[in-house]
């Protein structure tokens, strides 16, 4: 399964809360954290999906965070 289905598989099912690429990039056992970064941003362009500067409360930081709506 190509790496842009595994990053919006998992915003979905973490929906309605969001995810930090860093957090993604754990989830999903990425070798670098572009991966996620570059997936977040295409993302981000489609209907649903909502990527800005927030909260992610898997790791707590305050970030970049995407969801899925």
């Amino acid at each position: 399964m190509p790496v842009l289905d595994d990053v919006r598989d998992l915003i979905i099912r973490r929906a309605p809360e969001p995810i930090c690429d860093d957090c993604i990039t754990v989830e999903l056992g990425l070798s670098i954290r572009q991966h996620a970064n570059h997936k977040t941003r295409e993302l981000a362009r489609m209907r649903g999906f909502d990527r800005r500067d927030g909260h992610c409360p898997r790791c707590g930081g305050d970030k970049k965070v995407i969801r899925y709506a």
